[in-house]
């Protein structure tokens, strides 16, 4: 398993997987709906399965002395590898944010979605869907990118736009104050977050694994 993710890392991974984990940063911009930086990020990735389908790489990894299972195992694990960097970016930015930066006029103002937990949870939903929709579409054919990832765009856009939505229906303000308020309420969120990606994740990697035992490559 370990030389097959020094396998994902270093000769799989697009450039543009590393490069867009800076996307990351867009956690500081005001007046623009921030959830697109994870969806970025997941674009990174998506190239990374470009590069490596022109490649043959699923080809390359079959014909290797090991099973199926690793091959999708160690796809999973450099996926969440960069998720997961993103999203403790992410998170940094969002502790400087709501305690350095909160005050500043710019996100009291702000109309669109603020940095706060119910954004890092939302945040995990999206690598969650990336996860569930294009990896695991991926893995019922094992070339086929371009459907699970239009697929994985359409409803991604539906979960930002609902993810700005929540902080304008009444009695819910709260999860949109700069400095955070009611920060039981928005770290359950982000709980809940972290559970949905987690138990998302393991699903779609499993199942991945038995359609791709399927597959005659």
């Amino acid at each position: 398993m370990k030389n097959l993710l020094n396998k994902e890392l270093k000769l799989a991974t697009s450039p543009l997987a590393w490069l867009f984990l800076l996307f990351s940063l867009m956690t500081f911009i005001p007046g623009y709906p921030i959830l697109l930086g994870s969806f970025f990020v997941c674009l990174g990735l998506f190239h990374s399965f470009q590069n490596a389908g022109e490649a043959n790489d699923i080809l390359y990894t079959a014909l290797l002395p090991v099973r199926k299972a690793d091959a999708v195992k160690a796809k999973y694990v450099s996926v969440c590898f960069f998720e997961l960097v993103a999203f403790l970016l992410m998170v940094i930015f969002t502790v400087v944010r709501m305690t350095a930066m909160a005050d500043s006029p710019v996100y009291g103002s702000n109309v669109m979605m603020n940095a706060t937990p119910l954004y890092l949870a939302f945040a995990l939903v999206v690598f969650a869907l990336f996860n569930l929709i294009f990896l695991g579409g991926f893995f019922r054919t094992a070339y086929k990118i371009g459907k699970p990832f239009i697929v994985f765009i359409v409803v991604t856009m539906i979960i930002i736009a609902v993810g700005e939505s929540i902080h304008h229906i009444p009695g819910l303000e709260f999860f949109n104050v700069p400095s955070g308020e009611r920060m039981g309420i928005q770290l359950a969120v982000l709980a809940a977050g972290a559970v949905v990606y987690a138990v998302v994740t393991f699903l779609s990697e499993k199942r991945s694994e038995h359609n791709f035992e399927r597959i005659d490559l």
